[in-house]
């Protein structure tokens, strides 16, 4: 049996801890791949990514799936990405917890158009350092929104927490 339960400031920093080290050696292994010189296109989409309005900022997280799949294909590792694909699955509910920031979602884009450069240049090492950089703006974000935000804080306050069973 599973229980929901709400999602406390902890728990969304050891989920990005995790996630770091997979999408880390993620982009490391897609630059390394014979696929990396595709991840051009993807870096051209997200220069060209429009943000105005809610169907251009869907069209932008459409734009941040299909870059995921491509790493993920291009990793070619089966069980990292099943890690990642499991760690994508509970950053729907912390997604869903952080505020709308339209200078946060904007870096957003600069920062998965540094990584698709860096990976379509075969820079494991830049691809690597930009997704650090952006999963550590992304936890700030998160953190930043839940504390700022009265009906979300007392979900991120440290509370007694339910275990699956």
């Amino acid at each position: 049996m599973t229980v929901v339960t709400d999602v406390q400031s902890e728990d969304i920093r050891s989920l990005f801890t995790v996630r770091r080290a997979l999408e880390e050696t993620a982009a490391r292994l897609a630059a390394a791949s014979p696929a990396a010189p595709a991840f051009a296109r993807m870096a051209n989409a997200f220069a060209a990514a429009d943000l105005d309005g809610d169907a251009a900022r869907d069209a932008y997280y459409a734009l941040i799936a299909e870059f995921d799949d491509e790493v993920d294909a291009a990793a070619d590792n089966d069980y990292l990405v099943g890690a990642l694909q499991n760690i994508r699955t509970h950053l729907v509910r912390v997604r869903r917890l952080a505020r709308y920031r339209p200078e946060r979602l904007a870096a957003s884009v600069a920062e998965h158009r540094l990584i698709a450069s860096a990976i379509a240049a075969g820079d494991g090492d830049l691809a690597a350092h930009a997704v650090h950089v952006h999963l550590h703006n992304a936890l700030t974000s998160i953190l930043d929104s839940l504390e700022t935000t009265p009906d979300r804080a007392d979900s991120a306050q440290p509370a007694a927490r339910k275990r699956r069973s």
